[in-house]
């Protein structure tokens, strides 16, 4: 199966720079952990630091994709509309897109999906469409298929991964970087940045996080083939929007340059969001600190350390909660 390049990451960098003004995706930064929180890491010595992608419009690295994906249709195809299945930040990211290009939305959502990430979407225009967490992509199928939108998955799609793989090229520019550690939910995100890092650092390790309750990608990784955990067994973790499973685009990325993957506990989650809130001043939601709770929890390769912290879309009783979890 052919993979996603180097090349491919550089053209969803340029077309998703056609979105200018506040439909930008923005370009976050690399910040070093701050010294109290570092100290706090399982190797006090490692050099952290954290991409906050927290930091764009809609609160998480989906815009990447949904921009590039979006941006990517041809126009006769495009202004038919567009539609996803999501559990809530790539709802968002496609409702945002499809408002940029003027284009009409449906997101097809688990009925147990958080409810500010799906009125989020709402709020952009998108038309919502709740259903059983099982039945979401058959759903979203049907929907296209009768509409003749345009389909754009949350991560089994070459462009959505090209556009997620820009803030692994980001890192690589700014950082001769030896470790990158990303969550895992559908593989989309860790995809696109191995793809740009392993071309641009070929010595740097990629590591994925999953939570324990949500390691089938680390099953399937030990494995060698992909390994499916019931949604039932997946949907337990808090971390909501690290539930889905590896598609056979995607772990045919893992397999070929993921490293290693990593598991943290629902308590160094939750931990790990309270950290980060107070010690680096960096709001996360479960789904996006799970990296940085690898740093803290888990022995990783050594050297000059990214972690992606993937979101923040996180409501403010949860966000206490967290941040007892951290006392």
């Amino acid at each position: 199966m052919e993979l996603v390049s180097l090349a491919d990451v550089r053209s969803a960098q340029r077309l998703i720079g056609t979105a200018t003004g506040p439909s930008a995706a923005v370009r976050t930064p690399l910040l070093p952990l701050l010294s109290d929180a570092r100290q706090l890491l399982s190797d006090a010595s490692r050099q952290l630091w954290v991409k906050p992608e927290n930091l764009q419009p809609t609160g998480a690295f989906k815009i990447r994709g949904a921009l590039h994906a979006v941006a990517a249709l041809p126009p006769d195809i495009r202004a038919r509309g567009v539609v996803t299945y999501s559990s809530g930040n790539h709802a968002r990211a496609i409702a945002h897109a499809a408002r940029t290009f003027g284009v009409p939305a449906t997101v097809v959502v688990p009925s147990t999906a958080p409810a500010a990430k799906v009125a989020a979407a709402r709020a952009l225009g998108a038309e919502i469409v709740p259903v059983q967490v099982a039945d979401r992509e058959v759903r979203a199928q049907e929907i296209a298929e009768g509409s003749g939108a345009a389909l754009i998955p949350p991560f089994d799609d070459r462009a959505v991964i090209a556009g997620q793989g820009t803030a692994g090229l980001e890192i690589a520019e700014d950082l001769d970087v030896d470790v990158v550690v990303a969550p895992i939910s559908g593989g989309g995100l860790i995809s696109g940045v191995a793809a740009a890092v392993k071309a641009l650092r070929p010595a740097a390790k990629i590591i994925g996080v999953e939570p324990e309750l949500a390691a089938d990608a680390r099953a399937g990784l030990l494995a060698g083939h992909r390994v499916p955990w019931p949604v039932e067994e997946r949907t337990r973790t808090s971390a909501d929007g690290l539930t889905a499973e590896p598609s056979e685009l995607t772990f045919a990325h893992l397999s070929a340059l993921v490293d290693d993957i990593v598991t943290v506990s629902e308590t160094e989650i939750a931990s790990t969001v309270g950290v980060l809130a107070r010690e680096a001043r960096i709001v996360a939601e479960r789904s996006g600190a799970v990296s940085v709770a690898a740093c803290l929890h888990r022995t990783l390769p050594p050297g000059r350390t990214a972690a992606i912290v993937s979101g923040g879309n996180i409501d403010a009783a949860d966000l206490a909660t967290c941040l007892d979890a951290a006392d």
